[in-house]
């Protein structure tokens, strides 16, 4: 385990567990009890084909996510930060477009 991994696992705001939720698990998972549901709307979807996840595309060319669990993941909270960068980037350039 990396060590942000490591420094993420013991902050609570990292992970939240909601098994009241009429969706839980909204993905099919063989880990419920490390199921994070912090990322229930995911950051990701938007960055398109670069969010690196496992998604498809449907008949309609709608992006389905409905076999990713990468954000759902309880160890991947640090990456998913991570990744923020990427988000405000393509917001920024897509700024500059206007």
């Amino acid at each position: 385990m990396h060590m942000e991994q490591e420094i993420w696992k013991e902050k609570h705001y990292s992970f939240f567990k909601n098994s009241l939720c009429e969706y839980f698990p909204c993905h099919p998972t063989d880990d419920p009890e490390n199921f994070n549901c912090l990322f229930c709307y995911c950051p990701l979807y938007l960055l398109g084909e670069r969010c690196g996840g496992n998604f498809e595309y449907t008949e309609n060319g709608i992006k389905s996510c409905g076999k990713c669990t990468f954000p759902h993941r309880r160890e991947n909270y640090g990456a998913m930060m991570e990744r923020y960068r990427d988000i405000l980037d393509m917001l920024k350039e897509q700024r500059t477009r206007v």
